[in-house]
């Protein structure tokens, strides 16, 4: 059955192998490229908790700016912060500087599974996965859709996360030790277009016959997921302060702990995920209200006000008078990009 299963997904996978920037075409093996594990690692960076929809134009503006690991670690970290600026989850573009800097300084990525992991911000699953597709070594790799694929096809119904363990387990009982990086591609490839966490597509899977959850009737019921949990609200104010007779607003950068840490930003109440903001501007004045945002986090729903005061005054603290023509280079974080938008439409 083993054989059985890693012959049949690779031989589906050579034939629907999606056309991504930062693949190498099935059957293929790694290039001899110092940049190839650079480009499999900022994929696999910037997929997690990300669609490859999102992801195509950050990888393309990403690699143009900074083509090899060695143009990342050199970089600014507020550039790098900024390029990222929309793609979310900022503490991975925290790490991947951490991360760029130290593979930069050792002259090159690791090759192996045990190695990778070590690096800043490369859990199990980011290591496996460029163990196997940038250096071909036999690593078992799972991410959602692999977890979805596996779960159905040995029928583990024990529910997440406690099941984890088992499906990873089961995955690595069909992972080939010939073309492993293609086989685990092939697996995400199939959880993304045939078997979907909604209506998955069976007759059109190629692992159907071998499909424990098909032949039980109901797949699409697997993994079994814990109910969710209720998300908090939370409110929050972010302060439009303006001077130069409004061209210029100021913005500030946020700790590089918490939330959107490092970001640039709008000065704000200090809300956060676990608690409302004050509400209480830095500065005294007659301050104006433009309206409210929503903007949904992981672990909180929040709204944020937008207030606005005009002052040549520049509140305590760092931050830097930014031309409001040029708002949209300021790389801030997609919530304050929310509030600057509400905010030049309003004034």
């Amino acid at each position: 059955m083993t054989a059985s299963i890693s012959d049949i997904l690779l031989g589906w996978y050579d034939g629907h192998a999606r056309d991504l920037p930062w693949r190498n075409p099935p059957g293929n093996p790694p290039p001899d490229d110092p940049a190839w594990p650079y480009r499999v690692w900022l994929s696999e960076v910037m997929l997690q908790q990300t669609t490859v929809a999102a992801v195509k134009p950050y990888f393309a503006k990403f690699t143009a700016r900074w083509p090899t690991v060695e143009a990342l670690a050199a970089a600014p970290e507020d550039d790098v912060m900024a390029a990222w600026a929309g793609l979310g989850y900022y503490s991975r573009a925290r790490n991947l500087v951490k991360c760029g800097r130290e593979v930069a300084a050792r002259g090159g990525f690791p090759s192996t599974e045990a190695e990778l992991r070590r690096l800043p911000g490369l859990g199990d699953y980011t290591a496996a996965a460029i163990a196997a597709i940038a250096f071909g070594q036999r690593a078992v790799v799972v991410d959602a859709n692999v977890e979805r694929v596996a779960a159905r096809l040995f029928a583990i119904d024990e529910p997440l996360p406690a099941a984890r363990k088992a499906i990873r387990a089961a995955t690595g009982t069909i992972t080939p030790h010939i073309r492993a990086g293609d086989f685990a591609q092939g697996m995400m490839d199939l959880g993304s277009q045939i078997c979907t966490s909604k209506a998955p597509r069976c007759l059109l899977c190629p692992l159907r016959e071998l499909c424990a959850g098909y032949a039980a009737g109901d797949p699409e019921r697997l993994p079994v997921k814990p109910a969710k949990k209720p998300v908090p609200e939370r409110r929050g104010t972010a302060f439009w302060m303006t001077r130069n007779k409004g061209a210029e607003v100021w913005l500030v950068t946020r700790p590089d702990s918490g939330m959107l840490g490092g970001m640039r930003a709008l000065p704000d109440d200090g809300w956060s995920a676990q608690d409302n903001g004050s509400g209480v501007p830095p500065v005294a004045g007659e301050w104006r209200t433009l309206g409210a945002v929503r903007h949904g986090f992981t672990h909180a729903q929040l709204t944020l006000e937008v207030i606005a005061l005009h002052t040549d005054i520049p509140p305590e603290g760092e931050g830097q008078w930014w031309p409001i023509e040029g708002i949209d280079n300021a790389g801030l974080a997609t919530l304050f990009a929310k509030a600057a938008r509400l905010a030049v439409a309003s004034v």
